[in-house]
């Protein structure tokens, strides 16, 4: 089937029920929202059709609002939020697999003081050594707009001779911050794995928290809903759009955010299906349509 490439999200709106919405590069930069995609959500809920934020932040949704109102988001744009920092939280709350139940209760916390407190009120203790830690809790790099993953091959190799599991709170590798590339908690945690760690990820494209998404559509819509009948819509072909494909969401992609650079300005601003599904090849991850930008 050939890929579409649509206009506006309003040509395809109607054959859904609930809209799961990426944030970073879909509905803000990182410095500032989009106005058509602000508009675009509006407007999804105008038609009475429930707007979930679902974001990769490595904190609670309650502290991801007040963020998201700086940017120019409101309230009245989404009816719920859930971020990654949210799935690990009921992970770790829960320990109903083994791979959680069989985690001691003391974690050392790689990232920004900003991350910290995801687990407060729960039965965990925070350390500031790794020789006192049954586990790492991974949420981001300590100074982002200097430091890349090779300044914590160190820490890591200390980590790795303790035998200490790791949790990732956010697999994003990189994200842009306006128009500069940053890493993230994933770009850390992916090395650790290639190091010989044991590390367990929550959030986007890993299906717990699409587990979540589904639940709570269905509080929203009063209703059992399908996951086909939901659309999630991101910018990342291997969190966003591999999510969705493994969970049975449809989905659509925003050429103009994580992919623009590496695809080149000409492709996003005028997809081609035939081009663009050599990337989709690549990446093992294949949306249903392709938006330039999220607006109606």
């Amino acid at each position: 089937m050939t890929l579409r490439i649509l206009d506006g999200l309003s040509a395809i709106a109607g054959d859904y029920d609930g809209f799961v919405v990426d944030l970073w590069g879909v509905v803000h930069n990182g410095v500032e929202a989009y106005r058509e995609a602000v508009d675009c959500m509006h407007r999804m809920r105008a038609g009475g059709k429930p707007v979930l934020l679902l974001s990769n932040a490595p904190r609670r949704s309650d502290r991801v609002t007040p963020r998201l109102r700086g940017l120019g988001v409101p309230d009245d744009a989404y009816d719920d939020i859930l971020t990654s920092g949210d799935a690990t939280r009921d992970a770790l709350a829960s320990r109903d697999d083994a791979w959680h139940a069989a985690l001691g209760r003391r974690f050392y916390q790689v990232g920004p003081e900003r991350d910290f407190g995801l687990l407060d009120g729960l039965d965990y203790v925070r350390v500031h050594d790794l020789a006192d830690a049954d586990f790492v809790l991974m949420s981001g790099l300590v100074d982002d707009d200097r430091e890349g993953p090779e300044d914590y091959r160190g820490l890591l190799g200390q980590a790795l001779e303790r035998g200490l599991p790791m949790i990732c709170v956010n697999p994003d590798v990189l994200v842009m911050r306006g128009p500069k590339w940053i890493y993230c908690g994933g770009a850390l945690a992916e090395l650790y794995r290639e190091m010989g760690g044991d590390v367990t990820f929550h959030g986007k494209p890993y299906s717990r928290v699409y587990a979540e998404c589904a639940r709570r559509m269905e509080r929203l819509l009063g209703r059992s809903v399908a996951p086909a009948r939901l659309l999630a819509i991101g910018d990342n072909l291997n969190t966003d759009i591999r999510g969705a494909n493994a969970f049975g969401l449809a989905s659509v992609l925003v050429a103009d955010g994580f992919h623009g650079s590496e695809w080149g300005e000409a492709l996003v601003r005028a997809p081609d299906p035939a081009a663009l599904e050599q990337h989709m090849v690549s990446a093992g991850a294949r949306p249903d349509a392709v938006i330039v930008r999220l607006r109606w």
